[in-house]
Formats: C-alpha cells, structure tokens, sequence
C-alpha cells in the first residue's frame, strides 16, 4: 500500500495550493470537531484516516480526505504517511487526536518539524505521561492526590478494593525495549477486582502483553476532566468538564457533560503541568473522592479529547488554540468559556445503556434500566447539542451510524 492515498470519496486533488492547511486525524471522535472549527476560517483541511468509512471524510468541511495505513499494522508506515502529507505545500502543522498520533509525532518530532511546527511533547515528557506509573510518582511528589497505585506484581494485600488498569495505553518500543519500531499495540482493558480476591497475575499479564498497575478503588463523588493547552510550561488555555455520564455506568470516557469552573480542580491540574513543565496538549481526568472529597487523579492523554465537541461548544475552541500557538499567535486567545454547557455523544448514550448488560463491578451499582433510560432522553430533551447530529452537515452522523449499528446488536 502506498504511504498515503486520496480517498475514493469525492474529495478534490492532492492539495498543491499555498493557502494555510492542517492536517487532521480521526480518533476519539475528535477530528470531526476539528474540522468545524478550523474549516470556516479559510484554513485548508487535510484528513487522514486508515478507515476508508471514516464519517470525517464526508463532512462539507473536509477539503481533502486521504487514507493512510493502520498505525496498529505498522506505525512506521503511518509515520511516513503523515511525514509525506506534511511535507506538502502550505500544510503548517498537525493536531494530534489519537494516542498514536501522540507517539508519532513526539517520537519523531525532529523530522516533521523539517516541515511544520507542533505543540507537542519531547519523547521524554510524553514517556512521563504514557508511563502511569512514573506520572503517579510525579504527582504524588508535587502534593496532587492520586490513588494508591502500584505494579500488580508487588501487591501483598488483596482485601482491599482494587482496579486493575494498563500501566501503559500503548506498548511501542519507547517504553518497551523488546516491541519493534513498527509494532504497536493499544491496551485499555480495566479489571475490577471483588474485595480479597487474588487473581492469575500470570494470565493478566499475558492478557495486558506487559505488567500492569493495579490502585485502590476511589468511590466517585464525580468524575472530571480538565483540558489544556501548554506552551513551554505556560498555560494558554485551562478548562474543565463534569463527567455526567460516560459510555459505561462503571466507567470510561463522558458522554453526557457539562463545563464546569472548580477552583480547587484547576489548581490540581495546574500543579500537575507545572511539575511535569509541560508543551502540548493535555486531556487529565480526575474522580472526586467521595470519602475525602479531594479530586484525584486517574490519567493524562496527551492529544485532542473524546469530548472535544462538548469543549468547543462552551466556547473554549481548541483546536483554533492550538492552530495560533503553532502559528505563532498564542496572544490572541481568549481562554474564557461558557459554564453549565451540555452535550452528548450518542453513540456514547447507547455504549452507557448497552453496558447495563453487559459490564459488571463489585464496587459500582448497576442502575435500573427505566432509570437509565429515563436520564438518557431526559437529559437530551434538556440539553439537546450532540458531537456528529448537525443539521448543516448530516452526513458524517448518517455515516457513523450506518457504521456502527449493526456491531451494537
């Protein structure tokens, strides 16, 4: 397969124009809000996809749509598919919107930058963030709160309630000396553990293809995300959501939030930043303790969020952010937004629904489906903005639901 493609979807030529141009990716449901804030100002899109359905490619607002190979093949062969598009004229920098993007991009961040500039993170710094278990040394030395939080393999004492989660979300040979250049593998899996329950370690690790953390169950008063965008240490823009809802009722990404303005949350995720001096983007989740009332914290993804729609909604544009902090303009950003915004993400509402039947947790209670129910629409009579169903640009939520109703039976 060449290194990248245009896509057979009506899309125009390869761009060869001097015009201002970004390159976007699709992941995390993040590229589609990208390319409705970046395309109405005159900025050239270029979207990149291994996914030749991708509901981003028939947006009216993607100039160019072009397939690119699967990072999980070969993130080599994705590497210089993205190296290629950057290198064409008048394409001044790349959003990073999936964890690969992230590797890619700060791993090798000498040879784009050959050819656009980036807000990212050096290889070292993004380590720091991907390796939860290093960041929670971080954080625990700089006074944020976090989990008790340790390998699975030094853990003497099972009373207590425990979570078993990924140390990293990607295995890639930055971390893992025996992986090669080109293999990469995504972990997410998270394992919650019946109180004095002693499980097969072994298998876990072989399941997890690396040792896993294991940390102390927190019991949720809340869940909160806070997304930033740093320059060199300096914050250029902080804002923060309320987790309403998430795409399981145990757990997992918002899809039902609200923006919110928590003193003491920010000033958490500032410290944080702060310690790590951090550049690029930055995607913190926290749950609030409901025994301490402290809001602790659960990870970092280095890139643009699932919820990202929700965020440009309140007013807090990010991609635009990170386009005038690439270019060289960060002074003209005005980081306020709107409080009590919601939003949904409706695959997301039928992922929390489905998950009544088929997640479990000895720490979490199930909610009854005619209350589950009732929230959902409730919530989307009430609140009725949604991430893809948009009546000026229907295809893209026609397509993703074409493409995704028949794995949800």
């Amino acid at each position: 397969m060449p290194a990248s493609s245009d896509a057979g979807v009506g899309g125009p030529t390869p761009h060869s124009r001097t015009e201002d141009a970004v390159l976007l990716t699709t992941g995390h449901s993040a590229g589609y809000p990208c390319l409705r804030s970046l395309a109405p100002r005159d900025i050239y899109t270029i979207v990149a996809s291994p996914d030749e359905s991708a509901p981003e490619f028939v947006s009216r607002f993607c100039d160019q749509p072009v397939v690119v190979p699967d990072p999980e093949e070969d993130v080599l062969a994705y590497r210089d598919a993205l190296l290629d598009l950057a290198s064409r004229p008048g394409v001044r920098t790349i959003i990073p919107t999936d964890e690969h993007d992230a590797y890619v991009l700060s791993r090798y961040r000498e040879r784009f930058e050959e050819y656009v500039d980036l807000v990212v993170p050096d290889v070292d710094r993004l380590r720091s963030v991907h390796d939860r278990l290093e960041l929670f040394e971080i954080a625990d030395d700089a006074g944020v709160p976090i989990p008790e939080t340790q390998l699975l393999t030094d853990v003497d004492d099972w009373r207590p309630r425990h979570i078993v989660k990924s140390r990293y979300n990607l295995l890639a040979d930055a971390y893992c000396p025996e992986y090669d250049p080109s293999q990469t593998v995504s972990v997410n899996t998270i394992k919650h553990l019946e109180p004095g329950e002693e499980p097969d370690v072994a298998a876990i690790r072989e399941e997890m293809k690396h040792t896993p953390i294991i940390q102390e169950f927190v019991p949720s008063a809340g869940e909160y995300m806070v997304n930033a965008l740093y320059d060199n240490g300096e914050p250029v823009a902080v804002c923060q959501q309320r987790q309403v809802r998430c795409s399981s009722y145990v757990g997992g990404g918002g899809v039902y939030r609200e923006s919110v303005d928590i003193p003491e949350l920010e000033s958490a995720a500032r410290t944080l930043l702060d310690a790590l001096d951090y550049h690029g983007l930055a995607c913190i989740e926290y749950m609030e303790d409901a025994t301490t009332g402290e809001f602790k914290l659960l990870e970092i993804n280095p890139r643009m969020w699932q919820s990202l729609a929700s965020t440009v909604r309140t007013g807090a544009d990010f991609p635009y952010y990170y386009w005038l902090t690439a270019t060289d303009s960060p002074d003209v950003i005005d980081p306020s937004y709107d409080l009590g915004v919601g939003t949904h993400m409706l695959e997301g509402e039928l992922s929390y629904l489905l998950s009544l039947f088929r997640d479990s947790s000895p720490h979490v209670e199930r909610p009854s489906l005619p209350a589950a129910i009732s929230d959902v629409v409730w919530s989307c009579l009430t609140d009725p903005e949604f991430d893809y169903l948009k009546l000026d640009d229907p295809l893209p939520f026609v397509r993703s639901a074409l493409r995704i109703l028949p794995h949800r039976r």
